[in-house]
């Protein structure tokens, strides 16, 4: 009879926690923003930006399937050397925005513009200007660009793995007996990273 009684009792409890679960009054509904689906983009664009002292800055804009981004930068008629820069980081999609993470954590904006990408302001606000901060879509592909990375280095075992801090990613890196050198001297007899 008790076993009964006990059986019972953990029928209706688990009844009862089973519609709670089920309680369908507290789901949100998404705003007709976030419920625009995304269309594909483009993952290359290329166009020159306005420059307060250069004839203008020449931007190559390359987006990766995985979240990360290159930028290149080329100012023209700049006197000054390098006149030539490369940044990178992570990208997310805001159902109007296209928001790029540098390897510092700066944010920078753009909005689609048709194919299109038109840079916005810092805060993600257009830019009221009549010169051109568009950059259009262009048929490249990822460019091995140089440029200083900052993350993890790893040798073990005659294989050298490099973990970059703003993206996570991570590379094999080449057989270089110097490089290898300069990393077991920087380490010297300490196990700490």
């Amino acid at each position: 009879m008790v076993k009964k009684a006990i059986v019972t009792a953990m029928a209706v409890i688990s009844l009862f926690t089973l519609m709670g679960c089920n309680n369908r009054a507290e789901v949100d509904t998404l705003s007709p923003a976030q419920a625009a689906e995304l269309k594909p983009m483009p993952q290359s664009w290329r166009g020159v930006l306005p420059c307060a002292d250069c004839e203008g800055i020449e931007t190559s804009l390359f987006l990766e399937k995985d979240g990360t981004w290159v930028m290149n930068e080329r100012y023209l008629g700049a006197r000054e050397e390098p006149s030539s820069f490369a940044s990178y980081g992570t990208w997310a999609r805001t159902a109007d925005k296209l928001v790029l993470t540098d390897s510092k954590g700066e944010k920078s904006y753009y909005r689609a513009k048709g194919d299109a990408l038109e840079m916005l302001d810092r805060e993600g606000n257009p830019i009221e200007s009549q010169f051109n901060y568009t950059l259009e879509p262009a048929q490249s592909s990822l460019p091995m660009t140089p440029m200083t990375l900052r993350g993890m280095y790893f040798y073990m075992a005659d294989a050298a793995t490099f973990t970059d801090c703003a993206t996570g990613k991570r590379f094999m890196v080449a057989n270089n007996a110097e490089l290898e050198r300069g990393y077991l001297a920087a380490r010297g007899n300490s196990e700490k990273p």
